[in-house]
């Protein structure tokens, strides 16, 4: 089973990550006042934008990201989400960066992400975006996921910003990445990165959490206690 390493250290531990210079992934999430997403699909949107810069070309090798991108992974894997309309958002989209629609058919979720930056070296029209507080409404329950599906499982016993849920949806999908063998990396990504994002019932929560699957372990940063598991990563590849 694989955490997340942007748990904080507990009980006088030290870790190397800590030791090295410390990044964030910086994701902004497209809200209108007039057709804001739901929060389903920019949560799904959000971890599909994580496993697509983590996938880019750009990102492997000796892309232009590739340095930041090992990085970051190489300290606690940050992620903020901030939100932007209007003006905002096309001043964010002017930056390096990629788009990712969600699946909705109706005013479908867009999210932007961007390649690391240092944890105190946002760019101006990021760093100005608002980060707290964000909240999406659901307008019908969404369908169970499809057998086939890989899903992102929220603890049902956390009460979490949308802003704060999307981050721990991007953080399940990444663990989730990082244990997937190439060939199936590969499958998903020619696949189009196909999930869902539920929240568990607290009967299949315990469960999920005793599946060997990857869990999320937050580091209390923001919202939520240190070492709370916010998100099981069940990928049908990796079930036991």
């Amino acid at each position: 089973m694989t955490t997340d390493p942007n748990t904080e250290p507990r009980g006088g531990d030290t870790d190397p990550r800590d030791a090295a210079p410390q990044f964030v992934l910086p994701l902004v999430l497209r809200i209108e006042r007039t057709a804001p997403p739901s929060r389903t699909d920019a949560l799904e949107t959000t971890a599909r934008a994580v496993l697509t810069i983590l996938s880019d070309d750009r990102s492997l090798g000796e892309g232009e990201w590739a340095a930041a991108v090992r990085d970051w992974q190489d300290a606690r894997i940050r992620k903020v989400v901030r939100r932007a309309r209007g003006a905002e958002w096309r001043r964010a989209g002017a930056l390096p960066g990629i788009t990712v629609t969600g699946t909705r058919p109706s005013d479908p979720a867009e999210v932007r992400v961007f390649p690391p930056v240092p944890l105190d070296g946002w760019p101006k029209d990021l760093a100005r975006l608002q980060v707290s507080g964000t909240e999406l409404a659901e307008p019908e329950p969404p369908a169970p996921p499809a057998p086939s599906v890989p899903v992102l499982w929220l603890n049902p016993h956390l009460e979490m910003s949308a802003g704060k849920a999307c981050a721990q949806a991007g953080h399940g999908a990444q663990l989730a990445w990082w244990d997937l063998p190439d060939a199936e990396r590969k499958a998903w990504r020619e696949a189009g990165f196909p999930l869902a994002a539920r929240v568990a019932s607290p009967a299949a929560w315990q469960s999920l959490l005793a599946g060997g699957l990857p869990v999320v372990q937050d580091a209390g940063f923001t919202e939520i206690a240190p070492g709370s598991a916010t998100v099981v990563a069940d990928h049908p590849a990796l079930r036991a």
